[in-house]
């Protein structure tokens, strides 16, 4: 059984920085894409970043290009998003998800872990 367990979230000033992480078990880990997620209060749940098993580029929505970094240790099974220069816009709920290889859709989720960026 795949499970994710988001940690690391919590209450920052803008400018902060914080790294969450994500701990995987229940499938070969390296052979999967990763993405992060995140959810403000009255909106859609949106895609952050991506990170494939593979040699590509990660991919980053363009509003947090620059300021976001994700990284996987597959040795670890974990994945990671580090945040800095957090803006209030940035709250949320942050989501990991593993990315099937058969239907390419995120097929396992994270409880999710809360964001709160204050000005």
């Amino acid at each position: 059984q795949v499970q994710l367990l988001e940690s690391g979230g919590g209450l920052v000033q803008a400018g902060g920085s914080l790294r969450l992480s994500c701990a995987a078990s229940g499938r070969t880990f390296s052979r999967y894409a990763m993405g992060w997620f995140r959810q403000a209060p009255g909106k859609e749940r949106e895609r952050v970043a991506t990170i494939v098993w593979s040699s590509g580029s990660p991919y980053y929505q363009d509003s947090v290009k620059g300021r976001i970094t994700i990284s996987r240790d597959n040795a670890k099974n974990t994945v990671y998003l580090q945040m800095s220069s957090l803006k209030p816009e940035d709250t949320g709920v942050y989501y990991c998800a593993t990315r099937s290889r058969i239907t390419s859709n995120y097929d396992y989720w994270g409880q999710g872990t809360q964001v709160t960026v204050s000005s």
